[in-house]
C-alpha cells in the first residue's frame, strides 16, 4: 500500500495535514528527519504511516509511560499490532514482548530512552528488522531544552546496531538552538528539517493580573461557551476548583491528576471527551496524546515553568482552527512562588546521592543487584519513614530518573495480566485431570486471544460474571493455576512503581557532573525568567512574543490579545506606535526629560496628539514614570 492508502485504511483520512506528507516522504527516502510541529499538528501520523508502509518494525522512543500506553491502545484499536516496554512489567513479560517483536507480527515497539541503554534491549535490537526509529519529545535530548533527559544522549549509539535505518525526531516545542542541538546529538548528517509555524491565528492569548482568580475563572467559564481545560500545579487544587465550579452552577466540571488510578482517570477523560463534562481541572498530567479538536478555552491558574510548557498546554485549545482562548491568571505572589519553586527543583548533589542510597536501603536492594526489578514505592511513606522533605525528595528522584539511574511510574493500576505456560495439548490433559478448573480455563480461552504467545489483559470481574461466581473465587483459582505452573498471572497493581535501571552502585560511585547539574539549573532559570517576562510584559503582542521566543520572525500583531486590545484603543497604527517608542526609549534611558523636552526631541511626522497618547500609554503600563519633584519622565529598567 502507498501512504495515502495506509492513511485511509487505518485512520480514515483521505488527505494529510500540512507538512505530514513531506515528512513521511523524507523518511521513506531513507533520510534522517527532524519535524517541529506545534501541539495538534499530527506528529504521530508522521511515523505511524511510514511504519505501516514499510516492511519491518518501527521503534518509538518516548519519555512518558502514559503517552506510550495511550498510543499503543490507539494503534491496537485500529487493528495494528503494537507493544510498549515500561516499568511495572515483569522480566518474563518483557522477554515475550521482545520475542514477538523479532519473530511475530508487531509493527510498533515503544520504549523509554532509559530502556534503550540496557544490554538486553540492544541484544534484541540486533535481531529486529527495524524500518524506522522515531524519537518523540525530541527536545529532551538537548541541555538547552526544557525537559532534558541524559539517556536521550545515548540514542544515537544504536546506529551501530541498526545501520542504515532512518531516524525521525519529533517535538512540539523547541527554540532554534534546541533544533540544532537535536540534529547534532542524534548524529544527523544529510538530513531534512521541517518546521511548521508556531503562529495560531485562531487562538487569542490573554494574560490577566488577578488577585481573585476563582471569581475571574467563573466569569471566563460563563462567557466562553464550549469545553475547556483549567490547568493548576497542585493536585489538591484540582478537586477544590472543580467543586467550586460545580457549586456555582457554572459548568459540569471534573478533576484529573496523575495520582488517580487508571480506571478513574480513563472514566474522567472519557466524560470530558464525550462532553458529559464541560470543564476539566487538571495538572499537566492531562493532555498528552489527547486529540480533542473543539476545546474552546484553556485557563492557567498557576504560572507554568517555561514558555515551552505554556505554549504546549495553551495549544490544546482550538485544534479545529475555530476561535478559541488561552488565558493565564497571575499575581505578584505567583512570581515569588515560581522563583522559590525553581530553587526547590534543584536539590544539592549531595542530597540527590543520599536519596539514591536511602531508596536502595528502603527497598532492601543489595549492592550489584536490583536492575529492572519493579518495586512498589509510595513517596509519602518513604519520606515519613526517613523524615525527608517531600518536595526536595521528589525532585531528587526526578533528577536520578533523568540521569538514568532509576525509573518511576505513577499508580498505574495496571490491569491483571495472564499467559498460558503450557501448549494446547498439555493444557487439555490438565483440564481432563483437574475438572474443577475446566470451566474457568474454557471461559478465559473463549474471552481472550493470543494467550499462548503473549500476556493478555484480563478482567476478573467479567470472568466471574460469566461463571456466575465471585471475583475472589476467580482470583483464588487463578493463583492456584499459577502455583501449578499452568499460567503466569499478575493481579492488577494499584501502587506506584520504582525500578533501578542498572545494578545498585555505592553512593560514592554515582556520577552526576557538576557542570551538567549547574548548566541544567541555569537553563531552567533562564526559561523561568522568560515566562515571567512574558506575563509581566505590557508592550509587545503576546503572539509575537511567543513567535520570537521560538525563533520565528514576524512583525504582524495578532490584534486581539490583551496587549493588542489596549494598543488598539490608542487608534494608532503599529508603525506609528513602534516609531514613537523607538525614539522615546533611548532618549529616556540616557537622561530623564521634562514633558516639553521630550516632545521637542521626538522629531517625526506623527501628530503631537498621537505622540502624547503613546507617552500616556507607556506611563499607564509603567514603562516610564514621572518624577513630580523634578518634573521629568524616566525609563523604567
Amino acid at each position: 500500500m502507498n501512504i495515502k492508502q495506509v492513511l485511509l485504511k487505518y485512520w480514515g483520512y483521505s488527505s494529510f495535514r500540512p507538512l505530514q506528507e513531506d515528512i513521511i516522504n523524507s523518511v521513506l527516502a531513507g533520510k534522517d528527519t527532524l519535524a517541529l510541529m506545534p501541539t495538534g499538528g499530527g506528529k504521530s501520523i508522521c511515523f505511524q504511516v511510514p511504519g505501516m508502509a514499510k516492511e519491518g518494525i518501527c521503534l518509538v522512543v518516548s519519555p512518558l509511560i502514559a503517552l506510550m500506553k495511550d498510543q499503543v491502545a490507539n494503534l491496537q484499536s485500529r487493528g495494528i499490532n503494537a507493544v510498549a516496554i515500561y516499568s511495572g512489567m515483569s522480566q518474563r513479560e518483557i522477554d515475550i514482548s521482545l520475542d514477538n517483536c523479532i519473530y511475530g507480527s508487531v509493527k510498533f515497539l515503544y520504549v523509554s530512552p532509559e530502556r534503550l541503554t540496557t544490554d538486553m534491549m540492544r541484544a534484541r535490537l540486533e535481531k529486529m528488522n527495524v524500518n524506522l526509529v522515531a524519537i518523540d519529545e525530541a527536545h529532551c535530548i538537548s541541555q538547552w531544552g526544557y525537559d532534558f533527559r541524559p539517556p536521550y544522549l545515548r540514542i544515537s549509539e544504536i546506529r551501530e546496531i541498526i545501520k542504515n535505518t532512518p531516524f525521525l525526531a519529533l517535538t512540539a516545542t523547541a527554540t532554534r538552538l534546541v533544533v540544532n542541538d537535536i540534529s547534532d546529538k542524534l548524529d544527523f548528517k544529510d538530513h531534512k528539517v521541517f518546521i511548521k509555524s508556531f503562529e495560531r491565528k485562531n487562538l487569542t492569548y490573554a494574560i490577566i493580573k488577578e488577585e481573585d482568580k476563582l471569581k475571574r475563572l467563573k466569569r471566563i467559564c460563563s462567557k466562553v461557551k464550549g469545553t475547556g481545560i483549567v490547568y493548576v500545579r497542585n493536585r489538591r487544587r484540582t478537586r477544590e476548583i472543580s467543586d467550586y465550579l460545580n457549586k456555582n452552577n457554572i459548568a459540569s466540571s471534573d478533576y484529573y491528576h496523575a495520582g488517580l488510578d487508571n480506571i478513574t482517570r480513563e472514566k474522567k477523560q472519557i466524560g470530558w471527551m464525550t462532553e458529559r463534562t464541560r470543564v476539566i481541572v487538571a495538572t499537566n498530567a492531562f493532555g498528552m496524546g489527547i486529540d480533542k479538536p473543539n476545546v474552546r478555552f484553556v485557563v492557567h491558574i498557576d504560572l507554568p515553568d517555561c514558555p515551552e510548557a505554556y505554549f504546549q498546554e495553551a495549544g490544546r485549545a482550538g485544534r479545529d482552527l475555530k476561535e478559541s482562548y488561552a488565558v493565564l491568571l497571575f499575581n505578584k505572589s505567583d512570581i515569588l512562588d515560581a522563583r522559590k519553586f525553581h530553587e526547590l527543583s534543584y536539590p544539592s548533589l549531595k542530597f540527590i546521592k543520599k536519596i539514591y542510597n536511602t531508596i536502595c536501603n528502603y527497598l532492601q536492594i543489595p549492592i550489584d543487584s536490583g536492575a529492572n526489578v519493579s518495586n512498589s514505592f509510595i513517596l509519602s511513606e518513604f519520606c515519613e519513614n526517613y523524615n525527608l522533605n517531600p518536595v526536595l525528595t521528589f525532585n531528587a528522584i526526578k533528577f536520578l530518573e533523568k540521569e538514568g539511574y532509576i525509573i518511576t511510574s505513577e499508580a498505574l493500576q495496571n490491569p491483571s495480566k495472564l499467559m498460558f505456560l503450557l501448549n494446547k495439548e498439555d493444557l487439555y490433559r490438565f483440564q481432563v485431570a483437574n475438572p474443577k478448573f475446566d470451566a474457568l480455563i474454557k471461559t478465559i480461552l473463549r474471552s481472550y486471544t493470543g494467550l499462548f504467545i503473549t500476556y493478555c489483559k484480563i478482567d476478573e470481574n467479567e470472568i466471574a460474571k460469566r461463571l456466575s461466581t465471585t471475583k475472589d473465587k476467580v482470583v483464588s483459582l487463578l493463583k492456584k493455576l499459577k502455583e501449578f505452573k499452568i499460567i503466569d498471572y499478575y493481579p492488577q497493581n494499584i501502587k506506584p512503581q520504582l525500578s533501578l535501571l542498572t545494578k545498585r552502585v555505592q553512593e560514592k560511585e554515582i556520577t552526576i557532573a557538576k557542570e551538567n547539574y549547574h548548566n541544567l539549573k541555569e537553563q531552567a532559570k533562564i526559561r523561568m525568567e522568560a515566562m515571567i517576562d512574558y506575563v509581566e510584559s505590557t508592550i509587545k503582542c503576546r503572539s509575537l512574543m511567543l513567535l520570537d521566543y521560538f525563533g520565528e520572525k514576524s512583525d504582524k500583531r495578532c490584534g486581539k490579545c490583551d496587549i493588542c486590545l489596549e494598543r488598539n484603543k490608542l487608534q494608532l497604527s503599529k508603525i506609528e506606535f513602534d516609531t514613537v517608542v523607538e525614539i522615546i526609549k533611548p532618549l529616556l534611558k540616557e537622561n530623564p526629560l521634562s514633558p516639553d523636552e521630550l516632545l521637542s526631541k521626538i522629531r517625526t511626522n506623527i501628530p503631537e496628539k498621537r505622540v502624547i497618547k503613546v507617552i500616556q500609554w507607556l506611563r499607564d503600563h509603567k514603562k516610564i514614570t514621572f518624577d513630580h519633584s523634578e518634573n521629568k519622565f524616566k525609563w523604567n529598567n
